[in-house]
């Protein structure tokens, strides 16, 4: 089973959106294997966003994601990077598919709701940065067996 990262960002924990979106996922056959609500600091904030060090828009970025709590996730599931990308949609949510998280609930790029990795080296550099081992649970659910 393949294993993602995603965050409900700053924004999204402020409006309120984690239910609907943890409830998204899991409606998607995606399995919650760890899950916590955290204040990132800027030290994990620059760890995390280390590949934006130097441009232009970093001590935004910086200062976004500190600026209040995240819900941090690790999902499993066949194709788990790419399933949770579909379900956020672009980048940008006005060029996001209707139906995507971004598209429904964020209207600027820079305060868009939701983050997730975008390849299997960062889903297990993000994991690693969020999650220590124990953290991350392995366990069956019934349904398992439908999807």
């Amino acid at each position: 089973m393949e294993q993602t990262y995603v965050m409900v960002k700053p924004d999204g924990v402020e409006r309120g959106l984690i239910g609907e979106i943890v409830t998204r996922i899991e409606k998607k056959g995606l399995k919650i294997v760890a899950g916590k609500l955290m204040q990132i600091d800027r030290e994990l904030a620059e760890k995390h966003y280390a590949e934006h060090i130097g441009k232009s828009f970093f001590e935004d970025l910086i200062g976004f994601i500190t600026s209040g709590p995240v819900f941090a996730m690790v999902l499993e599931g066949d194709d788990a990077i790419a399933t949770a990308r579909r379900m956020m949609g672009k980048t940008n949510p006005l060029e996001a598919d209707p139906g995507t998280i971004r598209a429904d609930y964020a209207i600027h790029t820079n305060r868009n709701v939701i983050h997730g990795s975008d390849s299997l080296e960062s889903a297990k550099r993000e994991i690693q940065l969020f999650f220590a081992p124990q953290e991350i649970l392995s366990y069956q659910k019934a349904i398992d067996t439908w999807i």
